[in-house]
């Protein structure tokens, strides 16, 4: 639908007419645009070996990745080292205005430098270079103009083409940024890949949050911190329900011989057994229990015990190590780690 903008919102001479702009439609022509620019960098990639040159030789680097950029490819070079750092190759970040005031001295002998610029020809990045090749690291130009004076100072192009920006004045660093943003990510996931770094890595380097904690949060690190609610096949029913009540999990485990898990009874079954027996006073832990519960193992992860109680409707899980009973998650354990 269109959306009239008053000329009072534009800057636009005074007394110009309203202006009718179809977001939608601008909208999907700037991710159309984005989109078209990307296939034209990853055509790019066959036309020189620089890209899987540049990978083995931060394979086989000693020291870390420095991504340095001025203005939005700033942003992005710090965008790249975050997702550098994260998924196993050691980076920092430099600005390339606060690199020729002091922050040069970040750079080390073993280190390599990714240098991001659209046009290459920056003043900032005209001082840079030569201060890197003086100290002799390995530099790799993230760059739309091939040709320009980083590209021909550089010892790997990394090369992002891009035509055109998305903003109509084909001014504000838009498919460009992009462009760059994609390209570092390729050379990551590669730089990944080539490391066969696996989710138990990734997880290593994000304990934090809830990502962290679907990583590597363990059943046994929540249900170890829980009651261990069990009753003997033999128990009475007043033993049940004291156990059920004193241990505030809802359930206990009905343990047969050898320790052997023969059940579980529930609040639930509690309930229902008040409609199907009229001798309650006789009852059995084994004349009432649900054989077969669900069980999970110990050392598996937390987020796999949440999958297991979504698919069957349930709210906890019997915990075994070893197929021995070994405690209960809770889907209150689940809630308090923030994994729902």
């Amino acid at each position: 639908m269109p959306v009239s903008v008053h000329s009072d919102k534009l800057p636009a001479a005074s007394g110009s007419a309203p202006v009718e702009i179809d977001v939608l439609a601008v909208a999907r022509q700037v991710l159309h645009e984005e989109a078209g620019a990307l296939n034209d960098v990853a055509k790019a990639l066959s036309a020189t070996p620089d890209f899987v040159n540049c990978v083995q030789a931060i394979l086989q680097l000693k020291g870390r990745v420095v991504v340095t950029g001025i203005g939005k490819s700033a942003h992005i070079a710090g965008k790249i080292v975050a997702t550098l750092n994260s998924t196993g190759t050691p980076a920092l970040f430099m600005h390339a205005a606060d690199a020729i005031h002091g922050d040069l001295g970040m750079i080390q002998p073993e280190d390599f430098v990714v240098a991001i610029s659209k046009s290459g020809d920056t003043p900032e990045i005209k001082v840079l270079v030569p201060l890197l090749r003086r100290k002799g690291v390995p530099l790799a130009a993230l760059v739309s103009n091939a040709d320009s004076y980083l590209g021909q100072q550089a010892t790997y192009i990394l090369h992002a083409p891009v035509q055109k920006e998305a903003c109509p004045n084909n001014l504000a660093p838009t498919t460009s940024t992009t462009a760059a943003l994609a390209l570092g990510d390729a050379l990551a996931v590669c730089l990944l890949e080539c490391r066969q770094f696996t989710a138990a890595d990734f997880a290593r380097l994000h304990p934090g949050g809830t990502l962290g904690k679907r990583l590597y949060l363990k059943v046994g690190d929540l249900s170890r911190q829980n009651q261990r609610p069990q009753v003997s096949e033999d128990a009475p029913l007043r033993e049940v329900l004291l156990e059920i009540s004193g241990k505030r999990l809802g359930a206990t485990a009905v343990l047969g011989p050898a320790g052997r898990l023969a059940g579980i009874i529930t609040d639930g079954d509690l309930r229902r057994m008040l409609g199907s027996f009229s001798d309650l006073e006789n009852l059995k832990a084994r004349d009432i229990l649900t054989p077969r519960p669900a069980t999970i193992d110990i050392d598996d992860f937390a987020a796999e015990a949440l999958v297991r109680m979504q698919q069957r409707n349930i709210t906890q899980l019997v915990v075994l190590e070893n197929e021995q009973f070994a405690g209960f998650i809770h889907l209150h354990d689940l809630l308090r780690e923030g994994l729902v």
